[in-house]
């Protein structure tokens, strides 16, 4: 036990060691990346410095397995640099139990990932979606809530709010929709009921129309109007409302299934999000693998020039495996693969193959 609690404990300094050297590369290297995108618009430094501090955690949690898999590949060099898995073996002790230690702390550290990591990316993304979009003079449009899909659009003559029941895939065509109009001064000035709307080209064409004004001195149901369709001046793009979702790593996991099931509801396909809620929940799995794929090649005693082809060897596969993945999710969430199968079978396939060539070089 006391053997144990020591390996997880240098496996643990270890990888907080080399956490803190890439957090410190990550922030310089985004520092500089922010202050490229912004050189342009009226931004402060301390406003840079926000953005870089807020994307940080991002960019960090992305290279997770990244700093996962050199510092299981640290670990397992130094221990076999200084003859301590010698020994361990020597005292009746098996590699394969060794490994227990190191993979328990992978565990809680993916684990702690999904639940402390994953909402504090996802409140800082956000932020820094919306701290971007005001340096740069744009706003999101549109936002999903349990009474529907909600859009806005605006230019200098007032502000128009809609409210649609659905919608289709790319936000161009709305069923059961209401349009709010506001004058510049902020007072309602016209409502308009429609069975659906299509965007076109500059305008929005509504068919069986009925509209109220709201002036002061007029009734409104007095005044209402009746027309199979009109027309509403639009600046909105289909491409801005799809970009109007962000992106699922501003949604906390834990608020995903709940958002996921209102994409669906307002008709808009969720693949994206469930992708990458199962991507999130398979994290711990995919530390685990990196940490094997480590010790698989530099588990053993090392001697001369071997050292550094197998270190090598480690951080390929490691890349590979980290390829495999990302092109598994692009594959799922463009529909060709379910969601579980894309999240799951890369981390699973390097665990079984990882345990594999251990068992061979330990036992076989």
């Amino acid at each position: 036990m006391i053997l144990h609690v020591y390996f997880a404990r240098r496996f643990f300094m270890t990888f907080l060691g080399m956490a803190g050297v890439f957090l410190l590369i990550i922030s310089s290297i985004d520092l500089v990346e922010q202050l490229r995108r912004f050189a342009g618009a009226d931004a402060t430094f301390p406003d840079i410095m926000a953005l870089t501090l807020l994307n940080t955690p991002t960019t960090f949690a992305a290279m997770l397995p990244l700093i996962m898999i050199l510092a299981a590949i640290a670990f397992f060099l130094g221990m076999a640099r200084s003859s301590e898995m010698v020994v361990t073996r020597a005292a009746g002790r098996s590699a394969m139990r060794a490994l227990l230690a190191p993979l328990a702390v992978t565990l809680a550290i993916g684990v702690l990932s999904i639940a402390v990591l994953n909402p504090i990316v996802a409140a800082t993304s956000k932020a820094f979606e919306n701290r971007s979009d005001a340096l740069r003079g744009q706003n999101s449009v549109l936002s999903l809530g349990s009474s529907g899909l909600w859009l806005r659009q605006g230019d200098a003559a007032g502000q128009t709010v809609i409210r649609a029941q659905a919608t289709n895939l790319d936000g161009t065509r709305l069923e059961q929709v209401t349009f709010m109009t506001f004058s510049p001064d902020g007072t309602p000035a016209l409502r308009i009921n429609a069975t659906s709307a299509q965007l076109e080209a500059g305008a929005w064409l509504l068919r069986d129309v009925k509209s109220w004004p709201l002036r002061a001195d007029t009734i409104a149901e007095a005044a209402a109007r009746t027309m199979p369709q009109t027309s509403i001046a639009s600046t909105l793009t289909a491409d801005q409302i799809r970009n109007s979702f962000g992106t699922p790593s501003s949604i906390p996991i834990w608020q995903l299934p709940a958002f996921i099931e209102r994409l669906r509801a307002a008709g808009f396909s969720a693949q994206r999000h469930q992708v990458w809620l199962h991507s999130q929940i398979a994290l711990p799995a995919f530390l685990i693998a990196m940490v094997l794929i480590g010790a698989t090649f530099t588990m053993r005693h090392q001697r001369g020039s071997r050292t550094g082809l197998m270190v090598l060897f480690a951080v390929l596969l490691a890349f590979f495996v980290y390829f495999v993945r990302n092109f598994a999710q692009v594959l799922g969430e463009n529909g060709d693969l379910p969601a579980v199968l894309a999240a799951w079978t890369p981390p699973l396939a390097a665990i079984a193959l990882s345990l594999g060539a251990l068992l061979h070089n330990e036992d076989g």
